[in-house]
């Protein structure tokens, strides 16, 4: 394992650029979307500058800049940017709802949107793009949509004359304008799974540790003739560091998709490239091993899983590829990586090991042995959340420790297992139960399923689980001789199972448990 020095990350995200650009050379390709154009080094530099310039002429510096773009090469130099001239970059999840997306816009004291009139056109989202129109997001604050084709459209021979002069100098450019590393550079959104989304404010520090760290601990997994494919939306943290980030910064090419959904047209591009890594959720990759073809995914060495616990099934289908399956684990708070496997000492079932310059505690948990709620500490941890009720205002954790919220155990050799959530816990007739690892136990009965369990309030026990799956012909007595033969508690065993076409996904392949709880308690009545 390569040392990770902490010094090397206090730095910003366009100077992070400027280096790896000066290390890797600058007409390295290194960004490359569905038009199948790639960008060197060079010329995302000098986008940037171009593009950055014209946004100072209606954004400020320190200023939170709302970005709602898929994942397109524009997206990157836009995000370089607005950090290149000291504003703030606030990803704007688009698939997250016109309430959830003007809670963000509100919180994040959000004036100016970036977007694409392709995008709105082809997303058909223009009724998210009239519902931010003129949100007044704060007193005398009004929302302004600003379209990339009409900054393009604006740009003279001149600028570009200029943007190409000034790219030659980029470095003392940026540092007239630029933020200080250990400043807000990026405002990502949590899912808004648990009421209203709040904003994450990560510094560019945080975001280049993180990219660091990962390089560091996983030596030797990257190699400079790489290819990294990139399926999972970037206004997420896993899409946004361990897909875009850390590939730039280490001089290796990514090609990005805009939606982790096309299922067969991400297996086709992945053999066209001749994609080497992927990273993707267990929902995701087992969508793109059943779409593909056998000559599709031949090329993956390694695929990366996140955001949710990888099903044996899942293992068994890539193995059928030739690709090594790493599952890791992070929290967007943590920019977002906190651990994960490399190959030399890969453990299925656990989520890999802690990455370095990582403090974490783990405090105990009423009714659960040999396991804790997990909290951290480091140079990729945020400064802090921005909350809908104090807008604009960055609330630090205490002391620099970050509560993650689930709960975890640590074997002697250092190797985490995710339990489950703190609040994905039920509590029946006073035993603590892991929604997780029923699901899990659920899972080897029916394997070709998708399988949520979720609880609900029993007028006996205190709390009931109900099994929510795409299995349709899915029965209680088979589940409950299952558990049996298991050696589980009869608590372990949902008292009604709730038959779906679909489980509900957010754009990040992670299951909408919001989504799924409101179909149950919809439905309980009649269970």
């Amino acid at each position: 394992m390569t040392r990770f020095d902490p010094d090397t990350s206090r730095t910003t995200l366009f100077s992070a650029l400027l280096r790896a650009s000066a290390r890797y050379g600058a007409d390295r390709a290194v960004i490359e979307d569905v038009e199948r154009t790639p960008l060197t080094y060079r010329r995302l530099i000098q986008s940037s500058i171009v593009l950055g310039r014209k946004l100072t002429e209606f954004t400020r510096r320190g200023e939170n800049v709302g970005v709602m773009l898929p994942n397109v090469a524009a997206l990157p130099v836009t995000i370089f940017a607005l950090n290149a001239f000291g504003r703030v970059v606030a990803m704007l999840n688009f698939s997250a709802g016109v309430a959830n997306l003007l809670s963000a816009v509100r919180t994040a004291v959000v004036r100016t949107v970036i977007t694409s009139r392709r995008f709105i056109d082809e997303g058909r989202l223009d009724d998210v793009v009239q519902a931010l129109s003129g949100y007044e997001a704060a007193p005398d604050r009004k929302v302004r949509i600003v379209y990339l084709e009409d900054i393009r459209g604006s740009i003279t021979k001149a600028d570009k004359v200029k943007g190409g002069l000034q790219a030659a100098i980029a470095g003392a450019v940026h540092r007239w304008y630029a933020l200080e590393p250990e400043q807000p550079a990026v405002i990502l959104f949590t899912s808004g799974t648990e009421g209203e989304p709040k904003g994450v404010a990560l510094s560019s520090r945080n975001l280049v540790a993180n990219a660091e760290q990962i390089y560091a601990f996983t030596e030797g997994v990257l190699q400079p003739d790489d290819i990294l494919f990139n399926p999972l939306p970037i206004f997420h943290s896993f899409g946004l560091t361990g897909g875009t980030l850390l590939p730039i910064f280490h001089g290796i090419k990514t090609v990005l998709y805009p939606s982790p959904l096309h299922y067969r047209a991400v297996a086709r591009l992945i053999g066209e490239t001749k994609a080497t890594i992927l990273i993707a959720t267990d929902t995701f990759l087992q969508g793109y091993a059943r779409a593909a073809l056998p000559e599709d995914l031949g090329s993956i060495r390694y695929a990366v899983a996140g955001a949710e616990r990888v099903k044996d099934t899942t293992r068994a289908m890539w193995s059928k590829t030739g690709a090594v399956l790493l599952e890791g684990y992070g929290v967007t708070e943590c920019s977002p990586v906190l651990a994960v496997n490399v190959p030399e000492t890969n453990k299925p079932g656990t989520v890999g090991k802690m990455l370095p310059a990582i403090e974490y505690r783990l405090a105990p948990v009423e009714g659960l042995k040999n396991a804790g709620r997990l909290s951290v500490k480091g140079p990729n941890v945020m400064l802090g959340y921005m909350l809908p009720e104090n807008p604009g205002v960055i609330s630090p954790p205490p002391d620099g420790w970050h509560d993650t919220g689930d709960i975890v155990s640590i074997d002697e050799e250092g190797f985490v297992t995710i339990r489950g959530r703190a609040k994905r816990f039920a509590k029946i007739g006073g035993e603590m139960v892991s929604l997780a690892a029923v699901e899990s136990v659920i899972s080897t009965l029916w394997p070709e399923g998708n399988h949520v369990v979720v609880s609900a309030p029993d007028p006996h026990k205190g709390e009931q689980l109900v099994l929510v799956t795409d299995m349709a012909d899915a029965d209680r007595d088979t589940l409950i001789r299952h558990m049996h033969e298991e050696g589980l508690p009869a608590l372990w065993v949902p008292k009604a199972i709730y038959v779906v076409p679909a489980i509900p996904v957010l754009g990040s392949g992670k299951v909408d448990l919001v989504a799924t709880i409101e179909l149950v308690k919809q439905k309980l009545p009649f269970l």
